[in-house]
């Protein structure tokens, strides 16, 4: 007779995706330590990376470097218009005298 599959609590899940995810840990040491087998653990993890792909370390990557890329343009941006502040409040200060 078939064995039906264990059913384990969402916020086991998640605990144990999230110690393999976050904490850089191996299957197998989080299995341990939750008391599961390593290839559901390794599951889990499989379908959380479907499931929101942009999470991954590349693609986490990516995403700041596209964004410290626009933070250093929009950084140049102002330092350009501080500078144009300074020569006017320059030229401004000159007139008045």
């Amino acid at each position: 007779m078939a064995k039906k599959p264990a059913r384990y609590s969402p916020e086991l899940r998640a605990e144990a995706v999230k110690a393999v995810i976050e904490g850089k840990r191996s299957y197998a040491d989080v299995a341990r330590d939750f008391g599961l087998v390593a290839e559901t653990v390794r599951n889990w993890v499989i379908a959380e990376k479907k499931k929101s792909p942009g999470t991954s370390g590349d693609a986490r990557d990516a995403i700041d470097r596209a964004r410290t890329a626009e933070l250093e343009r929009r950084i140049r941006e102002l330092e350009q218009e501080n500078l144009f502040l300074k020569k006017a409040a320059a030229y401004f200060a000159k007139e008045q005298r």
